[in-house]
C-alpha cells in the first residue's frame, strides 16, 4: 500500500484497535502529517507505537534503497546516452565545447554522488551488522591512531561545553572569560561545539531515525522494555539519552548531588583532559603542583567501544550504567556519540523541546520523525520550559559574585569582556530596582511594597531602564564565554576560603565598594552554612541550596526569556514585602512559537497519550497557531479493550438526602454540602469492595472537608468500613502510603473482618492523580468531588486568557479564554478518573459528584470510551441501585 500497510509484526495477536492504531500511525508517518493519537492505558499503546513506527521506518529504508539503486541506474544510462549522442553529433557539426564539458561534468557528478551515497549506506549497514554479531563476545578492538582521532573529534562535537585555551596560564586564569568576534580563531579561544557543526567532514551522518520522548525516566525505561519485547528488538539500533545526573558513573562526581554541580565538575574534568599538552606536564607540575583529576571513564577508545555495544543491543538507562561500569566508559558521552547512527533515540521531553539543549545533545530533527508520548500536558510543559523566574536574593547574589569576578580579573580581561560584564551588572541592577530594592545590601533587610505588577516585555525593559541594552548580544556573550559556569567555579574556589579577592595594597574607593560586596557574599554563605536544618525548614533549605549553586545561571535564563517577541510573553513582578522574597517571572503565553521549530524541521510529528481530550487545546494553541495547515492534522482516538459492562461511569446531581450537588466556590464550604458528601461516600463504601479513591479539587478543600467530618463523626463512620489513607504532603512519602494502602486491601480480601478495604483521599493534579496505577482491587471505585477549576484570579491565568481571546478565533459563541478554563479542568478530571481501568480484565466504577458534569459540553470533553457509557442521575436512589447491581454481578462472576 502506498500510504498504509495490511500486516504489522507484533509479539502476539493484536486487538482490533491496535491494528487500527498502527495503520493510522503508518499513514501519518508516510504522508508527513501531524497526528494526535489517543489510546487509553491498558490498550497496548506503547507496543502499537513501536510496531507501527518501526514498520514504517523499515519500509522507508527499503524504499530509499530502491530509489537510490534506480537513480544510480538511471544516471548511468543518462551518462552513456549523452556520450553516444555527443559522438554522433561530433560527426556532423562542431558542438559547443563549453556546453558539452559542463553537461558531462554534471552527469558524472550525479553518478558519483549516487555511488557515494550507496557506498555509505552499505558501510553503515555492514558496521551495524558487525556490531550485532560481536556485541555478546565483549570484544576489545584495537584501533588505529586515525580511528582514535576521529572518535576524539566526534566526542568534541557531542559536548555541550566549550573547552579552555591551552597554554601555561596560571590555574586562576582558567576562569577568565575570553570573548572574541567570529573572525578570530576558534582554536585559540577554545570555542568549539555548535560553530564546528558546519564542518561536514567531522560530523557523522545521521541516518533516518525516530525520536521518542516522554515525561519521566521511568516512562522511558518502560518504553525501552517494550521495544525489547517487540519483534524489532534484534534489528533496531536504539540509544537512550539522559542527563549527567542519570548517566554518570563516576562516584566522586555523583556524590555532588545537584545536577548543576555534577555538570560543572564533569566539564572541569574535560578541561583538565584537553587543556594541557603532554610535554608541558613537568612544567605544569612545577608551577601548579599536582595535576587536577581527569575522569577515568572518558577515554576515546573506551567510549567508541561502548557506543558500539549500545548500538548492537537495546539497553535502557540501568543497563547502560551497568555496561559503562563493565567497560569503564562514560554512558553519558557514549550515548551522545551513538545518536547519529541510531535508528531510535529515546529521550526526555526537555531535551527535545528546548532548542539549546537539543543542539547540545546532538539531536538533529531535519527530515526525522518525532513521537511525543504522555503529551496531555504538552502545552504547559512548553510554557514551563521557556519561562523563567528570579528572586531578589538570587539577583543580589549574582551581582555580588560578578562584581568580585570582574574586579579580580579586570587587568587581564579584554576591553570587550569588561564592557559585557559591566552591561550585565547594569542590567541586574535594573532588575533589582524594578523590585524596589538596591544592590550591595542584604536583600532580607530591604523592605518593598506588596503587590503584583504585570508588564509587556518592552514596558518592563523601560521600567527597569535596561531598554538600551542589546539582549541578543548579551545572550550571545553568555553562550560563547560560558561566564555563568566560570563564575560558579570562581566563587566556589575563592569565596569564603580565606583567600582575598583583592591584592593587599589596594585601598581606593572602588576596592572599598567591592569589599563591602565581599562581606555581603560571605554573610550569605555563612548564613547558609551555619544555619541548622530542621524538618520544618527543609523546603527553605532546599531553596537556599538551589540558590547557592549558580544564581547567574538563572539570570542568564531570564535574559534569554526576555528575547521573546513582545506579544508572546509577559513579565510578572511579585513584591512580597522584602526584596529577598520578591520575584520577577517571565510567563510565556505562546508556546506554539517554540513548538513551531520542531514542526517545521520534522518530517512527521506524533502527539500521543492515554487521554488527549479535549483535543481543541492541541489543535488551536499548538498546531494551528504554529502555522500547521488543518489538512496536515490527523486525529485518532480508539476505545478501550475492556468490555462495556466492566465500567460504570455515573454523574450524581444530588445526594441521599436530596441535597443538590453544586461544588462551586460559593457553595462547597457549606456544612450541608460537606455532610452530603460524607453520606455519599458512606453509601459507596458499603457496597464497593477493595479500594476506593476519592479526589478533591484542592489540598485546602481536602483539609477543610476532612476536618468537618472529624468534628461531625462522619470520618469515624467511614473508618468503620474502610481504613482511611490521605495523600502525603511530601513526594518521598507517596510510595510508603501506596504500599500500606495496597497491603491493607490485600489483608481485607483475605480476612473476613469488619473492614472491606481502604479509602484514599487524594487531590486532583496532586501526587497521585498522574502516573499511579490503581488497578484491580486498588481502585474499584473513583469518586470525583466537585470540578477542579483553576484559580481564575491568578494573574498568570488571567493574562493567558486575555492573550487567547485576542489571538485565537471564537467558536460557538465561547471565548477561547473561557474554553481554556474548562479544558484545564477536564484535563485534570480525565487524568484522575483514568487511574482505575488499567488492563482488559479490570473493572471499576466512576462517580462524578457535581450537577455541572451533566452539561452536554462538559460530557463531550470526557474520553470517548467513558463518555459513551456515562449515565446521569438527578436523584441518588437509581444511581446507588446501579452501583450495587454492578458489583453484585462482578461478585457472582468471580464465584
Amino acid at each position: 500500500m502506498e500510504n498504509g500497510r495490511e500486516q504489522f509484526p507484533f509479539p502476539y495477536q493484536p486487538y482490533d484497535i491496535q491494528e487500527q492504531f498502527m495503520q493510522a500511525l503508518y499513514g501519518v508517518l508516510q504522508q508527513g502529517k501531524v497526528g494526535i493519537f489517543e489510546s487509553p492505558t491498558g490498550t497496548g499503546k506503547s507496543l502499537s507505537l513501536i510496531c507501527g513506527a518501526l514498520s514504517w521506518l523499515t519500509d522507508h529504508e527499503e524504499q530509499s534503497r530502491q530509489k537510490a539503486a534506480a537513480l544510480l541506474h538511471e544516471g548511468q544510462l543518462v551518462l552513456s546516452t549523452s556520450t553516444a549522442a555527443s559522438s554522433a553529433a561530433s560527426g556532423s557539426a562542431e558542438p559547443d565545447w563549453i556546453t558539452e564539458f559542463v553537461q558531462k561534468k554534471a552527469e558524472r557528478d550525479l553518478v558519483s554522488k549516487l555511488k557515494e551515497d550507496e557506498l555509505k549506506r552499505k558501510k553503515r549497514e555492514e558496521r551495524l551488522e558487525m556490531i550485532r554479531n560481536n556485541v555478546q563476545l565483549k570484544y576489545a578492538m584495537k584501533r588505529k591512531s586515525s580511528d582514535d582521532e576521529e572518535a576524539f573529534k566526534l566526542l568534541k562535537l557531542s559536548k555541550e561545553e566549550d573547552t579552555e585555551t591551552q597554554g601555561d596560564q596560571e590555574d586562576e586564569e582558567l576562569v577568565v572569560a575570553e570573548y572574541e568576534s567570529d573572525d578570530e580563531s576558534k582554536t585559540r579561544t577554545g570555542f568549539c561545539g555548535a560553530d564546528e557543526d558546519t564542518d561536514d567532514e567531522l560530523v557523522e551522518e545521521h541516518v533516518n531515525k525516530i525520536y521518542y520522548c516522554s515525561r519521566t525516566h521511568s516512562q522511558l525505561a518502560q518504553f525501552v522494555h517494550e521495544v525489547q519485547k517487540s519483534p524489532f528488538s534484534k534489528d533496531i539500533s536504539l540509544v537512550t539519552l539522559g542527563s549527567r545526573q542519570n548517566l554518570c558513573i563516576n562516584e566522586e562526581v555523583r556524590r555532588l548531588g545537584s545536577s548543576q554541580r555534577i555538570n560543572d565538575r564533569c566539564m572541569e574534568m574535560q578541561k583538565n583532559k584537553h587543556g594541557e599538552k603532554p610535554h608541558d606536564e613537568e612544567r605544569v607540575k612545577r608551577k601548579r603542583g599536582p595535576a587536577k583529576s581527569v575522569c577515568p571513564y572518558n577515554k576515546a577508545s573506551a567510549l567508541q567501544h561502548m557506543r558500539d555495544n549500545v548500538l548492537g543491543t537495546v539497553h535502557d538507562i540501568e543497563q547502560m550504567l551497568k555496561l559503562g561500569r563493565e567497560t569503564h566508559s562514560c554512558p553519558y558521552y557514549a550515548a551522545r556519540l551513538a545518536v547519529p547512527p541510531a535508528q531510535l533515540v529515546v529521550l526526555p521531553y526537555q531535551m527535545l523541546l528546548h532548542e539549546a539543549t537539543r543542539r547540545a545533545a546532538g539531536v538533529k530533527l531535519k527530515g526525522q520523525v518525532v513521537i511525543i508520548d504522555e503529551a496531555h500536558n504538552l502545552s504547559d510543559t512548553l510554557s514551563c520550559i521557556h519561562s523563567a523566574e528570579l528572586t531578589g536574593a538570587q539577583l543580589c547574589r549574582a551581582y555580588s559574585q560578578l562584581a568580585q569576578y570582574g574586579d579580580r580579573y579586570k587587568s587581564r580581561l579584554k576591553a570587550k569582556n569588561v564592557m559585557y560584564i559591566k552591561q550585565i551588572l547594569f542590567a541586574i541592577e535594573g532588575l533589582v530596582r524594578a523590585l524596589g530594592g538596591k544592590v550591595g545590601q542584604n536583600p532580607q533587610s530591604q523592605t518593598t511594597l506588596t503587590g503584583t505588577e504585570l508588564h509587556t516585555i518592552n514596558n518592563f525593559l523601560f521600567k527597569a531602564q535596561i531598554d538600551n541594552i542589546n539582549l541578543f548580544k548579551l545572550q550571545r556573550y553568555f553562550e560563547k564565554s560560558t561566564i555563568s559556569r566560570k563564575l560558579g567555579g570562581f566563587v566556589e574556589k575563592y569565596a569564603g576560603s580565606g583567600v582575598s579577592v583583592h591584592t593587599q595594597s589596594r585601598t581606593n574607593k572602588e576596592n572599598r565598594r567591592t569589599e563591602g560586596l565581599n562581606r555581603y557574599l560571605q554573610t550569605l554563605q555563612s548564613t547558609q552554612i551555619n544555619a541548622p536544618v530542621s524538618s520544618a525548614d527543609q523546603q527553605g533549605s532546599e531553596a537556599e541550596k538551589a540558590l547557592a549553586t549558580s544564581p547567574m545561571m538563572q539570570v542568564e535564563g531570564f535574559f534569554m526569556a526576555l528575547t521573546n517577541s513582545n506579544a508572546d510573553g509577559r513579565v510578572l513582578v511579585h513584591k512580597q514585602g522584602t526584596l529577598s522574597e520578591s520575584s520577577i517571572k517571565f510567563l510565556l503565553l505562546n508556546p506554539a512559537v517554540h513548538f513551531a521549530q520542531v514542526l517545521k524541521q520534522c518530517r512527521a510529528v506524533v502527539i500521543a497519550g492515554g487521554t488527549m481530550q479535549p483535543v481543541s487545546d492541541f489543535k488551536q494553541e499548538l498546531l494551528l497557531s504554529a502555522g500547521v495547515e488543518e489538512e496536515r492534522i490527523t486525529e485518532f482516538s480508539c476505545g478501550h479493550v475492556i468490555p462495556p459492562e466492566n465500567i460504570l461511569p455515573l454523574v450524581l446531581c444530588s445526594g441521599p438526602s436530596g441535597q443538590e450537588l453544586d461544588f462551586t466556590f460559593q457553595n462547597r464550604d457549606s456544612p450541608c454540602m460537606m455532610d452530603e458528601t460524607g453520606r455519599i461516600l458512606a453509601n459507596i463504601c458499603n457496597v464497593v469492595p477493595g479500594g476506593v479513591v476519592c479526589f478533591f479539587p484542592s489540598y485546602e478543600y481536602s483539609r477543610r472537608i476532612v476536618s468537618h467530618w472529624e468534628a461531625s463523626g462522619a470520618l469515624t463512620r467511614l473508618a468503620n468500613k474502610k481504613k482511611i489513607f490521605q495523600e502525603p504532603k511530601k513526594s518521598n512519602q507517596v510510595e510508603q502510603v501506596l504500599n500500606e494502602f495496597s497491603r491493607c486491601i490485600q489483608r481485607c480480601a483475605v480476612d473476613a473482618g469488619g473492614l472491606t478495604g481502604a479509602l484514599l483521599f487524594s487531590v486532583v493534579g496532586g501526587k497521585m492523580s498522574e502516573g499511579i496505577n490503581f488497578s484491580d482491587d486498588l481502585g474499584r471505585c473513583v469518586v470525583m468531588v466537585g470540578m477542579p477549576y483553576p484559580n481564575i484570579k491568578s494573574p498568570e491565568l488571567q493574562e493567558k486568557m486575555s492573550y487567547l481571546d485576542k489571538h485565537l478565533p471564537h467558536s460557538g459563541g465561547r471565548r477561547p479564554g473561557q474554553a481554556l478554563i474548562e479544558n484545564l479542568c477536564m484535563k485534570a478530571v480525565n487524568q484522575s478518573i483514568g487511574r482505575a481501568i488499567r488492563h482488559r480484565g479490570d473493572y471499576s466504577c466512576i462517580v462524578m459528584c457535581d450537577r455541572r458534569y451533566a452539561r452536554p459540553a462538559t460530557l463531550a470533553k470526557l474520553p470517548t470510551w467513558i463518555k459513551n457509557r456515562t449515565s446521569t442521575h438527578t436523584t441518588f436512589g437509581p444511581a446507588f441501585a446501579a452501583l450495587r447491581k454492578f458489583f453484585l454481578e462482578k461478585k457472582h462472576k468471580q464465584v
